[in-house]
């Protein structure tokens, strides 16, 4: 029990300027931290031996060769970052999902007849006369329909938004 207690003291008085040798490697004061408990727990192990030498000597060794083999076991090609990173491009999948959601929550306002002529013009690529037929209704109204919910869409500030980002207006 008294060797803990005289570890506990030497990691109390020594632990500003052992995080400081840690961050001298890493740049990173979270990972200094993380680096400077490991070197810690291995001198503990040894701490009947090294107290009564040079401790700091022996920890600063310890934190080198730990340093250095987890620079060469860790992955480093994702790095994290204070900074969100920037938008992605034109062509980037996400902007077409985001156009997607809010379109679908758009249409969700849209009255059921409304809807049913959007997607019959638009997805299903069917001409005024063959909507008009499958919805048992006259061309005239197939229009006003549209017209419509396409003003309807044109209102929303988020679908406008999305689409004026997207260059498709």
């Amino acid at each position: 029990m008294d060797e803990r207690v005289g570890f506990d003291s030497y990691v109390a008085a020594a632990w500003p300027r052992l995080l400081r040798s840690a961050w001298l490697l890493t740049q990173d004061w979270q990972l200094a931290e993380d680096l400077l408990q490991t070197a810690l727990m291995k001198a503990a192990v040894r701490w009947g031996r090294i107290r009564d030498g040079s401790p700091d000597g022996y920890v600063r060794r310890v934190l080198a060769t730990t340093y250095l083999s987890w620079w060469r076991r860790r992955w480093r090609a994702e790095v994290p970052s204070g900074v969100p990173p920037e938008r992605a491009g034109p062509g980037d999948e996400t902007d077409a999902v985001d156009v997607r959601a809010a379109l679908a929550v758009a249409l969700a306002g849209l009255p059921r007849q409304q809807r049913a002529v959007l997607m019959l013009r638009y997805h299903a690529d069917l001409t005024e006369t063959a909507t008009a037929a499958v919805l048992g209704i006259s061309v005239g109204t197939v229009k006003s329909h549209t017209a419509r919910a396409l003003a309807a869409l044109r209102a929303r500030n988020d679908i406008r938004a999305l689409l004026v980002e997207e260059g498709t207006t």
